[in-house]
């Protein structure tokens, strides 16, 4: 009998591993590869890896094969989806003197318990680094080796003359705020010099040259100096309070989206929290700003009436900060998104990541990667004078049907993962997507390049034809 069974029990064990066997290469096929390295997204986790992993940074680039486009596993392909086959981009990445590069990542990492020093308005300046540390996630990658990189819509060549862009590593938001003033500019100044000294830069005019400048302060009275190049910004700021008359536009720069300030809703997230979502509408954020920000008070005084599932409260930092904004955004099903100080704001993306329908209140606001992306299908655009009057901000969504909602929240869901960074980059993500934006920009770089180079001495040297624009910031090229 202990016989039968024990032949019984290797029989059902055969079966066993035969069907996982079966089931796991009929989920992985055997020309593709699971993907086992789940993304970290937690900044200072990440900043504190690459620094320890790269305590002295290698500039040499390990493999030099050519990129390979992805072909779209898990892409949504409806009408104005993202093009399954992007081009392959060519970055040359300046290796730049440490005070630059991670001498300011060491900085930042050394100085967190700092967290008494304060903004002018009471941000956290450490909060506000994370929150523009876009540098810090595309230097990230682009320094982790070939092999090793899951985005292969770009390569980093060892060559100048194989570059389509070159990227400049110098991390323009630490300085202006964890050096003093005179620190800071000194440091900006030097940064220019060392940049413009370069001969690619002096045979492009800065063209083809990337840079991040995604905190509106950063670098604020140097950056005229560097305005040829491409320029990673948070918006454009049609206001003029942030940049100069000729500084940036859509033609030639990028938007690249917030770093969130909430953790992310995951799909398991997403599913618990729907039957959840009894707050209509939630606001947690400063009230009073400036400038474009000034259409949050007017919300304030007619939504602060409305009793029924409205949230609108004063914001304040700190974990318990997060943690209040992080509930409530899970808890609701629309999320407001006023102008700030400028016309962007890191709510919205908070929204997004938390599977809480935008309600974007911004009428000068560019939004990143739309080049890509349909905003439409996700969230809802208002005009300040009419959120502004009272009750109809409310009567407009309570008027928007269930199967509208849970389609937008649907669309929601697939569109999170375009805007968390991580460690390493995913494919679709906002480093992914940064560099598919800037490779679609080479063709007017070019020519701006080409066209300056052959101009003859006492020509027209600047371009007489005019962009189409939305802001009027935009400047000829």
């Amino acid at each position: 009998m202990s016989r039968k069974v024990s032949r019984l029990w290797a029989v059902l064990l055969f079966l066993v591993m035969a069907w996982s066997t079966w089931n796991a290469t009929d989920y992985f096929p055997r020309n593709l590869h699971p993907t086992v390295n789940t993304p970290e997204i937690s900044f200072l986790a990440s900043l504190h890896g690459f620094l320890m992993k790269h305590a002295e940074i290698s500039w040499k680039v390990s493999v030099d094969s050519p990129g390979i486009a992805v072909h779209g596993e898990g892409i949504d392909r409806s009408p104005g989806s993202i093009p399954t086959s992007p081009p392959t981009l060519n970055i040359y990445v300046y290796e730049m003197p440490a005070k630059f590069t991670t001498d300011l990542l060491w900085l930042f990492h050394n100085s967190l318990d700092q967290t008494v020093n304060l903004t002018s308005n009471g941000s956290p300046v450490h909060r506000l680094i994370q929150q523009h540390s876009v540098d810090f996630w595309l230097f990230s990658d682009l320094m982790t080796r070939e092999d090793k990189r899951l985005l292969k819509t770009f390569r980093r060549v060892s060559h100048q003359e194989q570059a389509d862009v070159y990227y400049v590593p110098f991390f323009t938001t630490i300085p202006f705020f964890l050096l003093s003033r005179v620190q800071s500019r000194t440091l900006y100044r030097e940064a220019v010099k060392w940049i413009t000294r370069q001969a690619a830069w002096q045979r492009s005019g800065g063209r083809d040259h990337v840079l991040a400048v995604h905190h509106p302060w950063s670098m604020k009275s140097h950056r005229r100096f560097l305005k040829s190049a491409i320029w990673l910004l948070s918006d454009l700021d049609s206001s003029g309070n942030w940049y100069k008359e000729g500084e940036v536009s859509l033609e030639k720069d990028v938007i690249m989206p917030y770093v969130a300030n909430v953790d992310a809703c995951d799909d398991n997230c997403l599913a618990t929290s729907k039957p959840s979502r009894k707050t209509l509408l939630f606001f947690q954020g400063r009230i009073v700003r400036g400038s474009a920000g000034k259409v949050r008070s007017r919300l304030a005084a007619v939504l602060r009436d409305e009793k029924e599932r409205i949230v609108f409260q004063e914001g304040f930092s700190g974990a318990e900060g997060k943690a209040t904004a992080q509930h409530g955004m899970r808890s609701s099903v629309f999320c407001l998104s006023p102008a700030g100080d400028t016309p962007s704001s890191a709510r919205l993306f908070d929204a997004i990541v938390s599977g809480c329908i935008p309600v974007v209140v911004s009428d000068e606001l560019e939004l990143p990667f739309e080049g890509i992306l349909d905003y439409r299908q996700v969230a809802l655009f208002v005009p300040a004078a009419r959120a502004a009057q009272k009750g109809w901000l409310v009567a407009h969504l309570r008027n928007k049907t269930p199967q509208d909602v849970a389609a937008m929240q649907q669309r929601l869901a697939q569109y999170g993962r375009h805007f968390r960074y991580g460690t390493p980059a995913q494919p679709l993500g906002p480093e992914d997507l940064t560099w598919r934006m800037v490779a679609g920009k080479l063709q007017s770089v070019r020519l701006h390049i080409r066209r300056s180079q052959r101009l003859v001495e006492g020509a027209l040297g600047t371009c007489n034809c005019q962009c189409t624009r939305a802001n009027s910031t935009a400047t000829r090229l």
